[in-house]
């Protein structure tokens, strides 16, 4: 029996591009599902299993924003937005409402592939040494799971957010930099990419219930970077 395809849900309302990164996706070996609006995609994303999700923001009637927030309300799929701005307050209002990468129009095939295989490489999880779980108050990542509980609750992160966060507790009471923390969860291509640490850190601290004012876990040191916390 073959091994299954990776699936990728590629939505957006020009029917052009649709088919472009249809073309370019199949001829990497993916399989392809489209919709040409937003809640095309919702609707194919009940009926279908896909691994990841290339999402155009700039749509009629149901936008970007609003189908990446409905889909993490139940799936933590990995999501690339697309934008047609090279924006920043764009791709971090993307980054805010659950993706965890963009890619901006225009953009080539190559560009596109890239992407994808970047988003798809940070999903595997990590080939780990076992180790003891981290604890600091409420808060217990353990490694071998990979699993994340505050007090008796299970933490829902996305892959991203646990990487950020299982390689600072790695890294506990030593000062990261934002570099340090690109190149080793999203990898070299990614240095100088500070927005998509920032959205990560600022996602990951509600979750935490970490007050930025008096955070117990993720510690921000200004013009240097971060830190995790440990505590008995």
């Amino acid at each position: 029996m073959p091994p299954r395809k990776t699936s990728i849900l590629v939505v957006d309302d020009d029917v052009r591009m649709l088919r472009m990164m249809q073309r370019t996706l199949e001829l990497e070996g993916y399989r392809v599902l489209t919709a040409a609006s937003g809640q095309a995609a919702l609707d194919v994303f009940d009926e279908e299993t896909a691994d990841l999700m290339i999402l155009d923001i700039v749509m009629p009637g149901i936008d970007g924003y609003t189908v990446c927030q409905r889909v993490r309300e139940f799936s933590q799929i990995p999501i690339i937005i697309v934008t047609a701005k090279d924006s920043d307050e764009e791709k971090i209002a993307g980054l805010d409402a659950g993706a965890d990468d963009y890619v901006t129009k225009p953009f080539s095939a190559r560009e596109l592939v890239a992407r994808v295989r970047a988003v798809l490489r940070r999903t595997t999880l990590w080939d780990e040494r076992p180790e003891p779980a981290f604890c600091s108050n409420e808060l217990v990542i353990d490694f071998t799971r990979h699993q994340v509980t505050l007090g008796s609750q299970e933490v829902n992160l996305t892959s991203t957010e646990y990487r950020v966060l299982s390689y600072l507790a790695r890294n506990a009471d030593r000062v990261l930099t934002p570099n340090q923390l690109l190149e080793k969860v999203w990898g070299e291509e990614y240095i100088g990419e500070t927005h998509l640490l920032q959205v990560n850190i600022a996602r990951l601290r509600p979750k935490l219930k970490d007050d930025t004012q008096k955070p117990k876990y993720i510690l921000t040191r200004p013009g240097i970077g971060y830190s995790m916390m440990k505590q008995t």
